[in-house]
């Protein structure tokens, strides 16, 4: 399946945070994800961004911020969340503490934008819903703007079964 445009908006993108009630942004910049960085760095009304030095340190400060009563995404790329698999399932599936991630698919193919992962030649790419499977943590594919409806049920979803859920940005964010 191709879409005429898989890139999101970071407008839209930074929209659909807030409504699902996301306070802070903790990441370790992404590239897929820049035009949104860019913007978050500008000030974005309602957002604080927090800026960390490891996806192992984004999770524990993001676990932190929750257990202090805020509502954090974490936005790292795919490779970033790999690195720290030891920690999610630590802090989200064994602790209990609810985390969101916006992961960016960093390395898909322009010619896989919009279509089944699965079918990427490159592994980052293709393990990442297996891995996602593998570990129980429920994850939405964020491929167009009418896909951001997902972003709520994320939220909602890692709150109400206090688990990690990740939303898998497969094309660079486009620059608004």
């Amino acid at each position: 399946m191709q879409l005429t445009s898989p890139h999101i908006p970071a407008s839209a993108c930074l929209d659909a945070l807030r409504a699902a009630g996301c306070d802070h942004v903790v990441t370790v910049p992404d590239w897929v994800q820049l035009a949104m960085h860019v913007r978050l760095e500008s000030g974005e009304p309602g957002l604080k961004l927090v800026p960390c030095c490891a996806e192992n340190q984004a999770v524990t400060v993001a676990a932190g911020l929750t257990v202090g009563g805020r509502r954090p995404v974490i936005v790292v790329q795919n490779q970033g969340f790999y690195n720290c698999v030891n920690t999610v399932r630590a802090v989200a599936l064994d602790a209990h503490i609810p985390l969101v991630f916006l992961i960016g698919q960093f390395g898909r193919e322009f010619g896989n934008f919009g279509g089944d992962p699965a079918a990427s030649r490159r592994n980052m790419v293709r393990l990442l819903e297996p891995v996602l499977s593998t570990l129980g943590v429920p994850f939405y594919r964020l491929e167009q703007v009418s896909d951001l409806v997902h972003v709520q049920t994320a939220f909602d979803r890692a709150h109400l079964e206090r688990t990690a859920t990740a939303l898998l940005v497969g094309a660079p964010i486009a620059w608004s």
